[in-house]
């Protein structure tokens, strides 16, 4: 079922440009020329598609942009599972649909986790993994922010979670960032969508994953092109941690001096460079200057 906002259906060619449809349980978002090189880009927890928003300009002048909310997210409807390979079959039967192969994944934080397990299952569907601020394993882990513990447990965080306002939701996601940022109010409505409940099994699920096998340990089994984007100031994962990734064979990491945790956001040139210069090549990925 797709909505056009007054455009031609889908398949007229004026189409190419921008579309959105929900399909196989998600809201899906489409930029850029539907024949050019595919370029996946999936959200982390709690969050959604419009995460990517400050990166798609540039990336849909070479690509076609697809942006996903996971089940429960945005304005994705709930899933009956939220394992990250359930995740990933769902984003898997999406690709399927499009008739898309060889594709460029490129995850946030735990959304790189979704596009591990895609290419852990299907690996005929991935081309090359771009991970950004994917946390590789628990023990990296820093020290949430207060407002993060009292919003995320009980007995407080069931009680308060309803009754967010906008100003609370900006600062919680201005927590996780080294520099300012400008959360406009579609990104906001979106996270107001995800339910309590929804965002805590979530988290534990990614979590599971993480602790049943790392993600470098994953991803080192795996025949696939990995670039790695950390901020070197990111206040949620530690950022030395990023070197875990060394272990990953055709890996690449790329470290943003006074960056957090949402790069697209902080440092959008950089990290649209790096996913450009990555997606055309697999691995020879040009170095950012500071």
């Amino acid at each position: 079922m797709y909505k056009t906002d007054g455009r031609p259906p889908l398949h007229h060619p004026r189409m190419s440009e921008h579309s959105v449809e929900l399909s196989h349980g998600m809201h899906v978002v489409h930029d850029g020329p539907r024949q050019a090189p595919p370029l996946l880009l999936i959200h982390g927890s709690g969050a959604s598609g419009g995460f990517w928003n400050p990166v798609v300009p540039a990336l849909a002048r070479h690509h076609h942009v697809i942006r996903v909310d996971l089940p429960g997210c945005g304005q994705s409807p709930p899933a009956a599972s939220y394992d990250v390979p359930a995740q990933a079959g769902q984003v898997a039967a999406l690709l399927d649909g499009l008739g898309l192969r060889s594709v460029t994944v490129a995850g946030h934080s735990s959304g790189g986790y979704v596009a591990t397990a895609l290419a852990e299952h299907r690996p005929d569907l991935v081309r090359s993994i771009a991970l950004i601020s994917s946390g590789p394993r628990l023990d990296a882990l820093l020290p949430q922010p207060l407002l993060f513990r009292v919003l995320l447990a009980p007995p407080l965080g069931p009680l308060l979670w309803p009754r967010r306002s906008d100003a609370t939701i900006r600062g919680g996601i201005s927590a996780t960032c080294a520099r300012p940022v400008e959360v406009p109010d579609d990104v906001v409505a979106d996270i107001r969508r995800i339910t309590y409940p929804t965002l805590r099994t979530v988290l534990r699920r990614n979590s599971a994953y993480i602790a049943e096998r790392s993600l470098p340990e994953r991803l080192a089994a795996l025949d696939v092109p990995v670039l790695v984007v950390f901020g070197a100031a990111d206040p949620r994962w530690d950022p030395s941690s990023a070197h875990q990734y060394d272990a990953v064979p055709n890996a690449r990491i790329e470290l943003l001096p006074g960056v957090g945790h949402v790069p697209m956001y902080e440092e959008p040139e950089a990290t649209g460079t790096l996913l450009l210069g990555f997606a055309a090549t697999g691995v020879d990925t040009p170095p950012v200057t500071p």
